[in-house]
């Protein structure tokens, strides 16, 4: 487990508070949702702005920035909720070890939103070998969530 992290910029808040704004009043921005899960000391929910990756029937989270606090707060947690408008679903996550699954993830978010977090990959893309991807997914948390 990595302790990479790549801390938002001053302008990037607002900018994550109307996504998640937007999530929860169903407006999903290119599939965003709202995740929210409990902090590590206080429970009191937090919430951020995510694209959950849904590929070949599995859902996934993907941390393009790292190992951000809500990363810490899932993996202490073991689950959160998705939401997007009135819809909100209670899930259970498991972390992806290092290997095929979270490469082929990795590769799958890429792909998808690419466009938007491609700057946190260290020059890696969707079109990039194995082994490139093999060399950023340690810095990159992913997450298989399954409907609680």
């Amino acid at each position: 487990m990595t302790q990479h992290y790549i801390e938002p910029r001053r302008f990037e808040a607002p900018l994550h508070r109307s996504v998640a704004w937007l999530a929860r009043r169903g407006l999903s921005l290119f599939g965003a949702a709202e995740l929210s899960v409990p902090g590590r000391a206080s429970g009191a929910l937090r919430r951020v702005p995510v694209n959950p990756l849904a590929l070949e029937g599995t859902r996934y989270l993907v941390s393009a920035r790292g190992n951000a606090q809500w990363v810490r707060n899932l993996r202490a947690a073991g689950g959160g909720q998705l939401r997007k408008g009135r819809g909100t679903r209670p899930f259970t996550a498991a972390e992806l070890p290092e290997g095929e699954e979270k490469a082929a993830v990795l590769r799958a978010y890429l792909k998808r939103w690419g466009w938007e977090v491609g700057a946190f990959f260290d020059g890696v893309t969707a079109a990039s070998s194995d082994t490139e991807l093999a060399r950023i997914a340690p810095m990159h948390p992913v997450f298989r969530i399954t409907a609680a």
